[in-house]
């Protein structure tokens, strides 16, 4: 079984995404002169660089010799970069990846803990003692994942899962990734159930021969007639009856 990140937080959009955008600017500040840090940005230039073709595009000069002022330009080109990508809801490796590591700071900060719907650690907990496997897939990076599943209202939880995978192993909306993730957890697609908020993830999974289910969570994007029909729906994972694995 392999479930999107949405599908399990709570307030997801509303705490872990603004956070971002309010404490960027402060942690390239602290953190600029890390390796880390310059690594990150670099690949944020680099996607920029890539990106240079799209309408609204900000780009990220590099840093010169001119001191402090040129630096703090260089800091809220990055800044702007990043909110231009949120803006438009991109999971590109480079956003995620600062992403993960903002996130880390604030969680080993003791500022931030992953809250979960509550449905969700018991319904994981029965599916385990049933003996199956339970796998996270998120747009957000493995790093990302295991602070929120190691720091949650909940506790630690990472022991619940037997395994992440992101953006690395292909983007959500491509089938192949999907193919991948069966290939690696040495599992055929047809045995995996993936659930998630998204449709478009939905139909790749389904492409890749997945079982899916949408899960219909408070403030998700609303579903058209069409796809209510066609996809499986719940809106708790209590409301899934699966077998006990042999």
């Amino acid at each position: 079984m392999t479930f999107s990140v949405a599908s399990l937080l709570q307030l997801a959009k509303d705490i872990l995404f603004p956070y971002i955008k309010e404490n960027v600017k402060e942690y390239l500040q602290t953190h600029w002169e890390e390796e880390e840090c310059q690594e990150d940005v670099g690949l944020l230039r680099r996607q920029a660089e890539e990106d240079s073709h799209l309408e609204g595009a900000v780009p990220i000069p590099a840093v010169s010799d001119n001191g402090a002022a040129d630096l703090q330009q260089v800091i809220q080109a990055v800044v702007d970069n990043v909110c231009w990508q949120m803006s438009l809801d991109r999971k590109t490796t480079a956003l995620k990846q600062l992403q993960g590591h903002i996130w880390r700071a604030a969680f080993t900060a003791g500022r931030m803990k992953a809250e979960f719907f509550e449905d969700v650690v018991p319904a994981v907990r029965k599916w385990r003692e049933a003996g199956m496997k339970v796998y996270i897939y998120s747009s957000g990076s493995v790093e990302a994942q295991k602070l929120l599943f190691g720091h949650s209202t909940e506790g630690d939880i990472l022991e619940l899962f037997d395994g992440h995978f992101d953006t690395k192993i292909g983007h959500k909306v491509e089938s192949e990734s999907y193919r991948k993730i069966a290939d690696s957890i040495g599992c055929s697609t047809n045995n995996i159930l993936f659930l998630t908020d998204v449709t478009l993830e939905a139909s790749a999974a389904e492409e890749a021969d997945v079982h899916v289910a949408v899960v219909v969570r408070p403030g998700n994007a609303g579903l058209t007639d069409d796809e209510k029909t066609y996809y499986s729906l719940i809106t708790s994972f209590s409301e899934l009856d699966l077998p006990a694995s042999p």
